[in-house]
């Protein structure tokens, strides 16, 4: 969609409407500017059809963001034995953990050089996940103070209970998918619930190779939240 366009009528009011079903907007949307006006016409000039311009120019909506040109994070790597030593910080504290969990309730410790990976594993333990997750989140920011003890660099841990993450990316995938095919039918934007980052992430990565879709996430954490809308019509 083109920000700046040059609209003509007969009249000022025809050439801003010819302009805003051009840009497919709202009034409100777009600064106008009138180049040829109507009463501005002289005595030779009567004669001739009547054409008034007008230049329309788009308003930045509020809620869009401008895109950035990526920063590149560049991850922090842990030595062979800072990944041991982590991997030993995590399995201390599990063993004592695991005292106060459901009995059979099992784990699995798997060191890479990005981040320390932890699956517990017990069919009981939905009360570690919580409401979407919250309090899953909150154990794992546990996790890696408690991974990071000792070790100069920080440590990740990523954690999960009862394949928890798996189940919810699938569910998101096709909220995201159910999400679009209603803005695509509607023309109208839809603005989810708020969710944490790494939720966000998955609908955002989800939604990028569809060509009619655009996804921002706006607002603040945490009730940081993704609008769903057809390209070059973000919600206003």
């Amino acid at each position: 969609m083109e920000k700046t366009i040059i609209s003509e009528g007969k009249t000022t009011n025809e050439a801003i409407e010819n302009g805003l079903r051009k840009l497919n907007v709202s009034k409100d949307r777009v600064e106008i500017k009138v180049l040829e006006s109507e009463d501005k016409r002289s005595f030779f000039s009567i004669l001739t059809p009547r054409v008034v311009k007008v230049e329309m120019t788009l308003k930045e909506s509020k809620n869009e963001v401008k895109k950035e040109p990526a920063k590149i994070k560049k991850e922090i790597e842990l030595s062979e034995k800072e990944q041991e030593k982590a991997r030993q910080n995590i399995e201390q504290f599990l063993k004592e953990f695991l005292v106060n969990l459901p009995e059979g309730t099992t784990y699995e410790i798997e060191p890479t050089k990005n981040y320390i990976n932890v699956s517990i594993m017990n069919k009981n333990l939905g009360y570690l996940i919580g409401y979407r997750g919250e309090t899953l989140y909150a154990l794992q920011n546990i996790f890696s103070a408690i991974a990071g003890k000792g070790i100069e660099n920080r440590v990740r841990v990523i954690l999960d209970i009862e394949g928890y993450k798996a189940k919810r990316e699938k569910t998101l995938e096709d909220l995201a998918e159910k999400v679009a095919k209603t803005v695509m039918r509607t023309k109208k934007p839809i603005k989810l619930e708020p969710m944490q980052a790494y939720e966000r992430k998955i609908i955002h990565s989800k939604l990028q190779q569809n060509a009619r879709i655009d996804t921002t996430s706006v607002g603040e954490e945490p009730h940081r939240r993704i609008v769903v809308s057809l390209k070059n019509n973000r919600e206003k």
